[in-house]
């Protein structure tokens, strides 16, 4: 077929080329408008019916819902005697009570509050008129119980027979490294609490040289001193050059880093001799050689 093409002439021959260019350029433009806008398949009388009874079952599914289930139901009142002090939550609601009011009659009675009287019943926070003339023909109170007063009594009892420990007058001193916690209970200001710290901090320390340590405790002012004297020459000294890394660190003018340079010392240097050399390392400041050389022994 295409050897005959070339036996047209040269104008015939460009005459059809034409034409099958145009063709091509149509079957173009009619291919792009499909590929840009695709027509939808139009729904069959089938597809319809499928849809719309699809639509209905669930129109049908939700109304059996709604009835079996309702958003929400009206609760049943019961009117009946009932003592406000002692009603639970359920009894309270089911005498038509809101719930926040129910809360406002448990807090209260949470808070040591009891009501002595229908009237008193009347002024709990939220509670209408017309809701206590409703139930104020069930309200029962019973007569109020003696259990407050055997309660206060069995207070007073125990309260009688815990020994009272007199305090010490005004101008009292006593030795503060020998001071056990009933002696010093006896001064005023100071209770089983810090009578306590005050012996821990002394066992920790190794003794007190000097009554102004006694700041260091916490909740004790300086108005404190005048109750207490030291004798001096009663300190636990800390053994610099056999002492262990747990001995060091415990005591309060010590922390770990302190200790660790003791033992690093020692075992590059040898023994400690005296403060001076202490004083070449850099964890230790002269305030903490002054705070801790009441309390060091280098032999």
């Amino acid at each position: 077929m295409w050897k005959d093409f070339f036996y047209y002439s040269k104008s015939e021959r460009r005459v059809i080329l034409l034409l099958m260019i145009i063709a091509l350029l149509l079957l173009a433009v009619w291919a792009g408008i499909h590929w840009l806008y695709p027509s939808s398949a139009p729904v069959g009388l089938s597809d319809s019916e499928e849809v719309n009874s699809f639509v209905a079952g669930l129109k049908e599914k939700e109304k059996k819902t709604h009835t079996l289930y309702p958003s929400k139901r009206k609760a049943r009142i019961v009117l009946q005697p009932f003592d406000p002090n002692t009603a639970d939550s359920l009894t309270l609601s089911k005498l038509g009570l809101p719930a926040f009011i129910v809360r406002n009659i448990l807090k209260y009675r949470e808070k040591g509050g009891i009501f002595r009287s229908p009237e008193a019943f009347s002024r709990i926070y939220g509670l209408q008129a017309e809701q206590f003339q409703a139930l104020k023909p069930y309200i029962v109170i019973a007569e109020p119980t003696k259990v407050n007063t055997i309660v206060s009594d069995t207070f007073r009892q125990v309260r009688d027979t815990v020994p009272y420990i007199p305090k010490y007058p005004e101008g009292t001193v006593v030795d503060l490294n020998k001071a056990d916690t009933s002696v010093l209970k006896r001064i005023p200001g100071i209770g089983s609490g810090l009578a306590r710290m005050i012996v821990s901090y002394r066992q920790r320390l190794g003794g007190f040289y000097d009554v102004a340590q006694l700041q260091e405790i916490p909740h004790i002012d300086a108005g404190m001193n005048r109750w207490f004297t030291v004798v001096p020459g009663v300190l636990q000294k800390i053994q610099v050059n056999r002492a262990s890394l747990e001995r060091l660190k415990i005591h309060p003018y010590m922390n770990f880093y302190k200790a660790k340079a003791i033992l690093e010392y020692r075992r590059k240097r040898g023994k400690i001799k005296s403060l001076s050399q202490l004083s070449m390392l850099e964890e230790f400041s002269e305030k903490d050689l002054k705070k801790l050389s009441p309390y060091l022994s280098f032999e």
